[in-house]
């Protein structure tokens, strides 16, 4: 599974994928990989100085991509966040067999509740988090 790591690739997700999972904290966001989008020279075009290709946002488009957007407005301490963002990566390589060739992004959307979780990174924490992501993940296999 690939990494989603330039605000291109989240943007290009963001804005033309569609949210294919819901739970009460997190947002499933996927965007199919097409061909790739630089535009092939046409025959009969007229030959002059060719206009600077981009680079492809998604060089490899046989496995799936994912990203993580927690942000701090959800999760105020980097403990918190950083424990997050362990847990959906680590969830997801189970799924990843299931997963179709597409970038992913997985959204915290909602903050968890300070007065049930007291430590910023504590197991009990870890162990909703994670609960929560595999629903997330097997709704979006479905």
């Amino acid at each position: 599974m690939q990494r989603l790591k330039t605000p291109a690739q989240f943007k290009a997700v963001m804005a033309g994928g569609r949210t294919i999972a819901r739970t009460e904290h997190f947002a499933l966001h996927r965007v199919p990989l097409g061909p790739d989008p630089r535009p092939a020279a046409a025959e009969g075009a007229p030959t002059g100085p060719e206009p600077p290709r981009s680079p492809a946002l998604f060089a490899v488009r046989q496995e799936p991509w994912l990203g993580v957007i927690v942000p701090k407005r959800w999760a105020r301490r980097a403990v918190t966040r950083n424990a997050i963002k362990r847990q959906i990566y680590t969830v997801s390589q189970d799924f990843e067999a299931d997963l179709p060739a597409a970038a992913h992004v997985v959204r915290l959307r909602a903050g968890f509740d300070r007065a049930e979780f007291r430590s910023p990174s504590s197991a009990v924490l870890k162990q909703a988090v994670r609960a929560e992501l595999l629903r997330l993940f097997s709704e979006a296999t479905r």
